[in-house]
């Protein structure tokens, strides 16, 4: 870890009377990999725009490796390497087809296009694949392709939107060790943006977001010791109902989420017991744990992780 590369300071942004942003503040160092985990709404997509240089923010600044977003987006977008949600490739192409045009935009010279494309397919394990067109490759493999992509000019910082959203798990934990190896390869420092807790779980530490506000800011560690205890988790039924009646009869809380009741509580394992004996016969499966990160959003919000919102960010 070394000097701040990525500064944002009071960050704030309209959506005509609704904000998306409020006095957002962090620091990132350099080589590290650091994630924005929020709902959908909560400000994630906006934050992601105004650093990746696509919009302008309506309050504070944010500044990429010593340049202002706003004012200096030239030298900013020479110094990030942007992956969307969806890969920016075209899928009549061949894989070695879509880097050596995209090396040709960021204005890579043709020895160092032929250099920097075979590096990249070697370090993807693309080599095999690189006559393909990208129409025909999987989801993994072209998420792959679109980070080889983002990575062509070197650039300082890399963001990603969403990056593993789609694959399936054996494709997402390969992306995550091509990320692990730039890291400790390159130095390279990485921004995620993401709504998913396996994601989060692998970042050094996490900016949570929430109405455009940040609720915490810690090592994903840190935020699940600070909710302190067990957390049961009870499967039966219809879970509100199996909620309120724990609630009525046990004088506990247990929040609902994607279809269980979950209970925080000091030793959990002790609880059980009386769990079973109060509501006899309704309890289908029951089991104790440590925190998740969807527990430390429901204890510092009061909301779910993954619960939605209509509007756009």
């Amino acid at each position: 870890m070394g000097e701040t590369i990525i500064e944002a300071c009071g960050l704030g942004h309209l959506y005509g009377e609704r904000r998306a942003l409020d006095k957002v503040s962090f620091g990132v160092p350099r080589g590290e990999i650091f994630g924005l985990l929020g709902p959908n709404g909560g400000g994630k997509t906006t934050l992601f725009r105004i650093l990746a240089t696509l919009i302008r923010a309506g309050e504070g600044r944010a500044r990429i490796d010593g340049h202002d977003v706003s004012d200096e987006p030239h030298a900013v977008r020479q110094r990030l390497g942007v992956a969307f949600q969806s890969p920016s490739l075209d899928g009549l192409l061949t894989v070695r087809e879509n880097l050596q045009h995209h090396a040709r935009l960021q204005g890579l010279g043709r020895a160092d296009t032929l250099h920097r494309v075979a590096e990249l397919l070697e370090a993807f394990d693309l080599g095999e694949r690189a006559e393909a067109r990208v129409a025909t490759l999987s989801g993994g493999l072209a998420r792959r392709v679109d980070l080889a992509r983002a990575l062509l000019h070197r650039p300082a910082v890399l963001l990603l939107d969403e990056p593993t959203t789609g694959l399936d798990p054996g494709a997402r934990r390969e992306l995550w060790r091509h990320l692990d190896a730039l890291r400790t390869r390159d130095g390279s420092t990485v921004l995620v943006s993401t709504h998913l807790m396996e994601d989060a779980e692998r970042c050094d530490r996490l900016l949570l977001l929430d109405r455009g506000q940040v609720v915490a800011l810690d090592t994903p560690e840190n935020l699940r010791h600070d909710v302190g205890g067990d957390v049961i988790v009870v499967h039966g039924g219809d879970p509100q109902v199996l909620a309120d009646d724990i609630l009525r009869t046990l004088g506990e809380t247990a929040a609902v989420v994607d279809g269980t009741c979950r209970i925080r509580r000091q030793r959990g394992h002790e609880f059980v017991p009386v769990l079973f004996e109060a509501l006899p016969g309704r309890i289908e499966a029951i089991s104790v744990g440590r925190p998740t990160l969807e527990d430390v959003f429901l204890q510092r919000t009061g909301r779910h992780l993954l619960e939605e919102r209509s509007a756009d960010e």
